[in-house]
């Protein structure tokens, strides 16, 4: 039966970041840096908010673009961090983690033979859902701007087949932002374009040395905000995601949402309610330990002798690979093999991504320094 499956899921394949952390888990003595996940606990006023809703029997539907309490303080939230103004009841959607998000924007404003323009190399979660819906990725190389992705990039690849432009920042894999300035520009290239904007948001809380600027702030009516709990919150098992849009646009996706989940989790969404009002703050300590671990890192990378980007936020580090002759899935393979340290193939962040591999620093400082004396041994055993 499998001839008769539908042609585009059988040409996607499953991300790379999880196929090479799946080879290589279980194996004796392996240190991986693969998954971009917080080692932190979920906050404990979070989880017992979430034992209050199950006591009380929180336990059915809720509205399908979410309970109400908390779509009003993720509007109250976005509002006070980065001066976003969306109303509750109809420009906003609780949705079953940022990647739903994105699923259901793509699915309502793509369609057959329209282009979408993402940076290369960018999370592998984008592509996929573009081709299913019979669009056609297409990729700007931001390698040699220090992975900013700017209007000066942009607009060569705009045609009248330009549907959406995605903006990730900050950014998985390089931890590169867009500031202020260069997000004007992007707006004001788009303005009299019919083209979204998809500001995939989800690690805004984690930006280090600024404050996050979202393009929704002053190009409101053709962008759609992705943003989420996973990363801020540590909260990355219970798939907590929003979308936020004006209303002609968000109410579209509504119906994408609504017959894909009907609903996310009623418990988690009394969690998440928790999250963004008592726990406003919670990234913050959080954001200062990952900022000590990139600046550690930072340093011992580049006394290896290895070119890096100082990352904006999140939590990882794009780095270049020192030899050539090789591909970044063979490197990472022989550092598996040599030095029983996993990282994440550049490759599996689209065909730009080669030549690079991906550090996640969401790991304590012990397996950061093991890591480094670890990539440092084998590095010098290559040269």
């Amino acid at each position: 039966m499998e001839y008769l499956i539908n042609k585009k899921v059988k040409d996607i394949e499953i991300s790379g970041i999880r196929k090479f952390s799946n080879m290589v888990a279980g194996k004796e003595g392996m240190l991986a840096l693969t998954i971009g996940q917080p080692d932190f606990p979920t906050p404990a006023h979070i989880k017992e908010a979430a034992k209050k809703a199950i006591d009380e029997d929180f336990t059915t539907y809720t509205h399908n673009a979410g309970d109400l309490a908390l779509r009003q303080a993720a509007c109250d939230f976005v509002a006070k961090k980065y001066s976003l103004n969306y109303q509750p009841a109809t420009e906003v959607i609780v949705t079953t983690g940022a990647s739903e998000a994105i699923d259901i924007a793509f699915r309502t404003i793509l369609e057959e033979g329209v282009e979408v323009i993402l940076p290369g190399p960018v999370y592998p979660g984008y592509e996929p859902i573009i081709r299913l819906c019979g669009a056609t990725p297409i990729y700007v190389d931001i390698k040699e701007n220090d992975f900013r992705f700017t209007a000066e990039l942009i607009e060569p690849y705009i045609t009248d087949k330009t549907r959406c432009i995605v903006l990730p920042y900050p950014s998985n894999p390089t931890g590169v932002s867009l500031n202020k300035k260069e997000l004007m520009a992007i707006a004001d290239l788009l303005k009299d374009k019919d083209i979204f904007v998809l500001a995939d948001e989800i690690y805004s809380e984690l930006l280090f040395d600024a404050t996050h600027v979202s393009i929704g702030s002053f190009l409101r009516e053709k962008t759609i905000v992705i943003n989420g709990l996973s990363k801020s919150h540590s909260m990355t098992g219970w798939r907590i995601g929003f979308l936020f849009a004006p209303e002609i646009i968000c109410q579209q996706i509504l119906k994408v949402h609504q017959y894909n989940v009907t609903c996310a989790s009623s418990i988690s969404q009394q969690a998440a309610l928790q999250a963004l009002t008592v726990g406003i703050d919670d990234s913050l300590p959080m954001k200062e330990e990952y900022k000590k671990r990139r600046d550690y890192l930072y340093s011992r990378l580049t006394d290896i002798g290895l070119e890096v980007v100082n990352p904006d936020g999140a939590f990882y580090f794009f780095i270049k690979i020192p030899v050539s002759g090789i591909t970044s899935f063979d490197f990472c393979l022989d550092l598996v093999e040599k030095a029983n340290l996993a990282v994440v193939p550049g490759s599996a962040f689209s065909p730009l991504g080669e030549g690079y591999f991906r550090i996640s620093f969401a790991y304590s400082f012990d397996t950061l320094k093991e890591a480094c004396d670890r990539l440092g041994t084998y590095l010098n055993t290559i040269k």
